[in-house]
């Protein structure tokens, strides 16, 4: 959830924390239609305060899923300063430029 989503600043604190998580509707009322919508998607922590909360958010953190193109193999190349230094002014995504031109050079010699 974005801060600027929310009526109050995203709390910055363990401290502030523990009066957002005080706040939260609990199992002593029914949530409002316009809240059900708002906590589709909160991940709900009990008990234990700010650090069960901290490792309940970091168990789901988002992955990485499955590549989609057989993974890359790491390696090292070693080129020329010169050379080096024209493919990184080249600027962001060089590696993979490389990468295609070397696939391209493969290609014309079979």
């Amino acid at each position: 959830m974005k801060s600027d989503a929310t009526h109050k600043p995203f709390p910055n604190t363990p401290e502030e924390w523990e009066v957002l998580i005080a706040e939260a509707p609990g199992e002593d009322r029914p949530l409002t239609p316009e809240e059900e919508a708002q906590w589709a998607d909160a991940l709900v922590v009990r008990a234990g305060g700010y650090p069960a909360l901290k490792a309940a958010l970091a168990e789901r953190q988002r992955r990485r899923g499955p590549q989609k193109a057989p993974t890359k193999i790491p390696t090292t190349i070693r080129f020329d300063a010169d050379v080096l230094e024209g493919l990184r002014a080249t600027g962001k995504g060089w590696q993979t430029r490389v990468n295609a031109a070397m696939r391209e050079w493969l290609r014309h010699q079979h």
